[in-house]
C-alpha cells in the first residue's frame, strides 16, 4: 500500500500520532530549556525535570514508529516479492500483512497483561505509575495492527486491472 492510501482510519491514526509527537516534543523541550536556564541562572534545578522527559520519550518514539509505518518509511527488502507475478505478490502481500497484524496484536495483548504488574512501579518524585509508558507501547502496537489489517484488505481488494499494472516497487540504488 502506498503512503496516504489508508483512508479515514489512517488519517485518524496519523493525526493522533502527530499530536502525540508534537506535544511530547514540545513538553520535553520546554522542561529541558527551563531546567537549563534555572540551573545557570540560580544554580538550582527542578527536581522532577528528568522524570517527565523519561516518561514522554517512549510516547514520542512510538508515535514516530507508527507514522513511519503509515507512510511506508521503514526499510524493506522487496527484491524477492518483486520477482513474483503480480497476482502471487498480491496474495502473499495480504497474507504477510495478516501475519504482521497478528504479531502486533499479540504484542498488544502481552503488554495489556503486564499493565497491572508495572502499575505498581512509580517514578521516584512524581509517583507516576510505570503503566503509563507501557500503555503507549500497547496503543502503538494496536495502531500498527489496525494499519496492517487495512493493508491486507487493500492488497486483496485490488481490482484485476490494477493488478496487471503492478510494477516492482524497489527503488534504484543511489550511489
Amino acid at each position: 500500500m502506498q503512503a496516504g492510501q489508508h483512508g479515514l482510519v489512517g488519517r485518524a491514526i496519523g493525526s493522533i500520532c502527530r499530536l502525540v509527537l508534537w506535544l511530547s516534543t514540545t513538553v520535553i523541550f520546554g522542561i529541558l530549556v527551563a531546567n537549563t536556564i534555572l540551573r545557570y541562572a540560580t544554580g538550582s534545578s527542578l527536581k522532577w525535570a528528568n522524570e517527565i522527559p523519561e516518561l514522554l520519550f517512549p510516547w514520542l518514539v512510538m508515535a514516530g514508529v507508527v507514522l513511519a509505518a503509515l507512510q511506508n518509511a521503514h526499510i524493506a527488502t522487496t527484491f524477492l516479492m518483486d520477482a513474483l507475478p503480480a497476482k502471487t505478490r498480491r496474495v502473499l502481500t495480504g497474507a504477510a500483512w495478516l501475519i504482521v497484524a497478528a504479531l502486533y496484536a499479540t504484542l498488544s495483548w502481552a503488554t495489556f497483561q503486564m499493565l497491572e504488574i508495572v502499575h505498581d512501579e512509580k517514578s521516584p518524585i512524581l509517583q507516576i505509575p510505570g503503566s503509563i509508558t507501557y500503555a503507549c507501547v500497547m496503543g502503538g502496537m494496536l495502531m500498527l495492527a489496525v494499519l496492517a489489517i487495512q493493508s491486507a484488505y487493500e492488497s486483496w481488494r485490488m481490482p484485476a486491472s490494477e493488478e496487471k499494472k503492478m510494477t516492482p516497487q524497489t527503488p534504484a540504488a543511489h550511489w
